[in-house]
């Protein structure tokens, strides 16, 4: 499997995730209470699958092997995407906070958190089309086979020594159970 077809394997896992996560904010804005269970596993799913697995095989080799090949990072698609990972951080950490204040008594939280996950659920939906339509396309053309084959290679070792084998099933597991 090339490399852009693992990283959009992991969006399919990522956007069944983002499908019950904009279920759980909309149910929200209607009733105003939230199953603060759901809403850590949506913040445990994103910091650990989407952001240090499926980001991480992005910015630890996939995008510094385009930057070789010639596709620069401080400007074009591959800046844009670092932007929106921070983007992203930024939301899941609102949301984190969201769902602390709302265990602490803070039920006015809820709406804090439904909106910071609807946010966050339009940002990855639409980082994830730029993704599959323009960066990965672009960025067959810029890898050789000896690239594709080296980051394959880099992307097993991520999973297998840095997230751990067992726990990309696990997510993808939470993925389904989050969207209910």
């Amino acid at each position: 499997m090339k490399p852009t077809e693992e990283l959009m394997h992991d969006h399919k896992i990522i956007m069944h995730m983002l499908d019950g996560a904009e279920k759980m904010a909309l149910s929200t804005l209607d009733s105003g209470s939230i199953d603060v269970g759901k809403v850590k596993d949506v913040v445990e799913f994103s910091r650990n699958f989407t952001d240090g697995c499926h980001h991480s095989k992005e910015e630890k080799v996939f995008f510094p092997r385009l930057e070789e090949r010639g596709m620069p990072s401080q400007q074009g698609p591959v800046a844009v995407m670092l932007h929106e990972h921070s983007v992203g951080r930024a939301l899941i950490g609102s949301i984190e906070e969201g769902a602390n204040e709302y265990e602490a008594g803070n039920k006015d939280a809820a709406m804090k958190i439904a909106q910071a996950m609807l946010q966050y659920v339009e940002l990855l939906r639409d980082h994830i089309a730029k993704e599959n339509n323009i960066l990965f396309p672009m960025s067959d053309r810029f890898l050789s086979a000896e690239d594709q084959k080296s980051l394959e290679e880099s992307f097993k070792f991520i999973e297998e020594h840095e997230v751990g084998a067992e726990v990309h099933e696990r997510y993808h597991r939470m993925a389904h159970d989050i969207a209910g």
